[in-house]
């Protein structure tokens, strides 16, 4: 399920006792994610969920829901689940695919008794660099000034969306 994730890891300060397992997401058909180990560890990479030629309409859901039960079975139990909260789209595919994945990411987190909530994107870019409507070279420039490499904006964005969550909500919703 792995292989096509691409893996960052930068360790936060080390935790002296057992952190909250904590995923941050930024939905999309390439996922940005990072995820804050009971370790401390941060990691983040991106996932691809772009369905195959002879796949179904519903294939894309189900690899995402499959991915997120190794993604907690693997790093977790998860305590907590933050998304980028998107209220406008560019296309009408792209919102689709967004309502899609919150809907198979909501359904999923309500049948573990997981808490999730979204975050608006102007929330997180204000946060990353001060201004709620910076563009994604920005984004990907605050994320490598915190000492992390992200391949792309999908998996800065994660990482500034994680990273606000633990600095004003200590993670935890």
């Amino acid at each position: 399920m792995f292989q096509q994730a691409l893996l960052h890891a930068t360790r936060a300060e080390p935790a002296a006792v057992p952190t909250p397992c904590i995923l941050a997401l930024d939905l999309g058909t390439s996922t940005g994610w990072a995820l804050r180990g009971f370790d401390g560890l941060i990691t983040s990479g991106t996932a691809s969920f772009r369905p195959g030629r002879f796949d179904g309409g519903g294939m894309r859901y189900l690899r995402f829901a499959n991915w997120l039960t190794e993604l907690d079975r693997l790093s977790g139990p998860l305590a907590t689940i933050w998304f980028e909260e998107v209220r406008r789209h560019a296309g009408t595919d792209a919102s689709h695919i967004y309502g899609g994945l919150m809907a198979t990411l909501t359904a999923w987190a309500e049948q573990r008794d997981i808490p999730y909530e979204g975050v608006p994107v102007g929330t997180i870019k204000r946060h990353a660099t001060g201004k709620g409507n910076a563009p994604k070279e920005a984004m990907i420039a605050a994320a490598k000034a915190r000492g992390f490499s992200p391949a792309d904006d999908n998996e800065a964005d994660a990482v500034a969306l994680l990273l606000w969550a633990i600095e004003t909500k200590g993670g935890i919703r």
